[in-house]
């Protein structure tokens, strides 16, 4: 089952940005298995054409972690103090800060983890993981997904084929949690976006605030309070890419005070103020954000709910 969407983001007709590529991009989701419920946010492929020979850059925003397979060029990527170049599979674990990359001519999958696939794959705190950008080859958790390398970075292999090949590889290594119920209620809470406050949270999840400490750090992988924070902000973010043309006010999530709260947010989260945000050009980005909403539901991997009753007994 999948989707796929097609779209040209250069932006070389922009005068005052010359140096702009015309690059082409084609993306395609396909949606889980059943028996992975909850556990994944897409697993999604990107085909991403520079002419000449040439790179784009671009930001992701704030995100859960993900497993990325290239064919072609690697991406240069930064997050915070991480950087790492050259590596076909790249890890990021939760962020909350942008990723900044630079990219050519490639081939892309990708695996985003919700906390639950999280718990059912990965024995380490999130927590130890967050804003983290690896080698997965090198890791010590995430090598036991390495041996999808060969298959997926290899740009003639048939799609099928490679998409069979992750179903193979997480059924084999999926194991269950006793957490699963808990972990489940946090996070359609945070997507729901109804509690400002840590204690309000706690309750609507039926936990003490130090249980709700303990699940958010080690499957979320942050504070309640700085995911409720991340789950604002993202709301806001996907908003504007969504309105071409839109203003920063108009996006902004009821639940700022005012627009200083928002750019000290913003600039937190992005690393950078919102107006230089704008005067960027986004050529993968923005493209994809759009895409993903219409075609997945949901732009951002951050806004995507956990597809899972949570009525399960703890």
């Amino acid at each position: 089952m999948g989707a796929e969407d097609t779209f040209n983001s250069g932006r070389g007709a922009v005068a005052e940005r010359p140096n702009s590529t015309h690059q082409s991009v084609r993306a395609h989701f396909h949606a889980p298995p059943a028996q992975f419920d909850g556990c994944f946010t897409t697993f999604y492929q990107l085909e991403l054409d520079v002419p000449g020979g040439g790179e784009v850059e671009d930001y992701l925003q704030p995100e859960w972690a993900n497993l990325r397979f290239f064919g072609g060029s690697c991406p240069t990527s930064q997050i915070g103090d991480y950087s790492l170049s050259g590596a076909r599979f790249v890890v990021t674990g939760p962020s909350s800060e942008a990723c900044h990359f630079r990219i050519g001519t490639s081939r892309m999958w990708g695996i985003g983890l919700l906390p639950l696939g999280w718990a059912r794959l990965i024995n380490a705190d999130a927590f130890d993981y967050r804003n983290a950008l690896c080698d997965g080859a090198a890791d010590a958790q995430f090598a036991q997904f390495d041996c999808l390398s060969d298959t997926l970075c290899d740009p003639d292999a048939d799609p099928k084929a490679q998409l069979a090949a992750i179903i193979k590889v997480m059924k084999r290594l999926m194991r269950p949690t006793r957490d699963e119920a808990k972990i489940v209620r946090v996070h359609n809470a945070l997507v729901n976006g109804d509690h400002l406050a840590v204690a309000s949270l706690a309750e609507a999840c039926g936990m003490s605030i130090r249980t709700l400490e303990r699940v958010c750090r080690r499957y979320f992988g942050f504070t309640p309070k700085r995911l409720m924070r991340r789950q604002r902000f993202t709301r806001s973010l996907a908003s504007y890419m969504l309105h071409s043309g839109a203003l920063w006010t108009q996006s902004m999530d009821e639940e700022y005070h005012d627009q200083a709260q928002f750019t000290r947010e913003f600039s937190e989260f992005m690393t950078m103020t919102p107006s230089k945000y704008a005067s960027l050009d986004h050529p993968i980005l923005a493209s994809f954000i759009e895409a993903r909403a219409r075609i997945w539901g949901s732009a951002a991997q951050a806004l995507d709910a956990p597809r899972q009753s949570s009525d399960s007994a703890d």
